[in-house]
């Protein structure tokens, strides 16, 4: 007992066993990394205390992260189905807000516990933590760790069980999108052709813009035996090769322009090459292709770029960003300076500069201490977390101030994320834990029931309205749904249902806005109960 009052020693011991717990399957279900929250309930009970400055800490390192994962989706979900999946995400959240509400009056459930039970219900860590902010009370925890297993056991088997309860056809669903996809974003081909266009020949690249004119690059050109890097003084002769790299429409248009296609190809000479480079260099991050001015300086050309999984077709109006991936043909004498320029240096994508976390969450801790007063009823403060989550969300989007870099690398965020929420959920299941029998004693089965109703009774109804009235297709349906509830088991659920990433883009564009719901849904329920 000595040892647990060490609190470094229990704050390790109970993140430990949390892992060993979380990682536990039963039927493919894990509780995973909130598992942590359970664990520090029991040693909470047994009088172990995990100090509230651990608590602090983890909270506004963790929601920060999130925000700068989740901003730059914020503004993206009102493009294509943005507006249906954030309506049907204010639906959903309404919803559970009306039975939050309902049921725990009719109960005479607490109002801290009511509060937690609709965060654990739409399983909202960052939802507990706002609940925990606004309350000052450790019985939102509470709350919070009775709604929770239904919240997520529910979501995952609602996830399962809908199409077949909804008798569709996930391969006819699957082999629709990826057509869409494909008309979107077009693949990125390369092809050679032969100058044969009379109209052309003798003409520079500047006179033809092929660019302009067809939407592709040339990335080689072969004259009289050498392949050489296309300048804007280039000229084409008949016979030469060239080598266009385009969707398939746009080198259709290279073949009408330009000549025949052949399967012969141009060898990289002896001065030529082609190479993947990384923009790791902060200088030219939100800058565009045309003002690197890298085919006048460095004889170099962008054939395409690599983002986010999606390869992109360069135009001199596209603003790099950092960590894209740059396949580029140049001058071998020059792809020094090129890596120069650009960076090209892994290690940068994994390095994490702690000025822009630190100012970000100063910036946050600041605008949560304004107070919006619309009544002497109603007043409104975005309070720690709401304004670390809105600062996170605007310089996410802002990605670059002067030499600033907001955004961070994948790996980067994935620790500081975990390491935030694993010291959150430790220090507030601990001050849970020490009022946790008493109160389940107290209320017993009824606030597991209403933290199921809170569950399942919102996505049944969302369901009806995006498939009756929305029209949606059932992978951007479930992401949206699983964003709504901000339920990653649910979303790791649809993994194995499909080879798309729809469900991936439809929780990322409501999984923010969710975000920003559930806090001021909380606010609201506080004037309620």
């Amino acid at each position: 007992m000595d040892l647990l009052s060490n609190s470094y020693f229990a704050l390790f011991l109970i993140i430990s066993l949390g892992f060993i717990l979380g990682n536990i399957k039963i039927k493919g279900i894990s509780l995973d990394v909130s598992a942590v929250i359970f664990i520090a309930l029991v040693f909470g009970h047994y009088g172990v205390q995990i100090p509230r400055d651990f608590q602090n800490i983890g909270l506004v390192i963790f929601i920060f992260t999130i925000a700068i994962q989740a901003g730059p989706g914020f503004i993206q979900s009102f493009r294509k189905q943005g507006l249906p999946l954030i309506l049907l995400s204010f639906i959903l959240i309404s919803l559970g807000l009306i039975i939050s509400v309902v049921m725990s009056r009719v109960m005479n459930i607490e109002a801290e516990i009511g509060i937690g039970l609709f965060t654990g219900a739409l399983t909202s860590t960052p939802g507990l933590a706002v609940a925990i902010d606004s309350t000052n009370s450790p019985l939102a925890s509470i709350g919070y760790g009775i709604a929770y297993p239904f919240g997520v056991l529910g979501v995952i088997l609602f996830v399962r069980l809908y199409p077949r309860f909804m008798k569709i056809k996930l391969s006819e669903v699957e082999k629709k999108i990826q057509q869409e996809i494909l008309t979107e974003y077009p693949e990125i081909l390369h092809k050679h052709f032969i100058v044969k266009n009379k109209n052309i020949i003798g003409k520079s690249f500047n006179e033809l813009q092929i660019r302009t004119m067809t939407g592709s690059s040339i990335s080689r050109v072969l004259q009289e035996g050498s392949a050489i890097t296309p300048s804007r003084d280039t000229k084409l002769f008949e016979g030469n090769l060239i080598r266009a790299v385009g969707t398939k429409e746009a080198l259709e248009k290279v073949h009408l322009l330009i000549g025949p296609e052949t399967d012969e190809e141009i060898p990289l000479g002896k001065n030529f090459i082609v190479q993947s480079v990384l923009v790791t260099n902060k200088k030219i991050v939100n800058k565009t292709i045309g003002q690197l001015n890298l085919l006048t300086a460095y004889g170099a050309t962008i054939t395409r770029i690599g983002r986010s999984g999606i390869d992109i077709t360069p135009t001199p109006k596209t603003h790099l960003q950092f960590g894209d991936k740059l396949m580029i043909a140049c001058d071998r004498d020059h792809i020094k300076e090129v890596f120069l320029l650009l960076g090209n240096e892994d290690k940068r994508l994994s390095d994490t500069d702690f000025f822009p976390i630190a100012t970000g969450i100063v910036l946050g801790i600041l605008l949560g201490k304004i107070r919006i007063v619309f009544s002497e009823q109603f007043a409104f403060s975005p309070g720690l977390t709401g304004g670390i989550l809105i600062v996170g969300l605007i310089l996410s989007n802002l990605g670059k101030t002067g030499p600033i870099i907001w955004t961070m690398s994948g790996a980067a965020n994935q620790l500081l994320r975990q390491l935030g929420l694993l010291l959150f959920l430790a220090a507030v299941g601990t001050h849970a834990g020490e009022f946790f029998v008493e109160t389940f004693s107290q209320y017993g089965i009824k606030l597991f029931m209403v933290g199921a109703s809170i569950t399942l009774f919102p996505m049944i109804l969302t369901a009806l309205i995006a498939k009756y009235f929305f029209k949606m297709d059932v992978f951007t349906f479930l992401g949206g749904l699983t964003g709504g509830m901000t339920s990653t088991p649910g979303l790791a659920a649809i993994d194995s249902m499909t080879r798309t990433n729809t469900a991936h883009l439809a929780y990322a564009t409501v999984y923010p806005v969710a975000l920003v719901l559930i806090i001021l849904s909380i606010q609201i329920i506080s004037l309620f109960l």
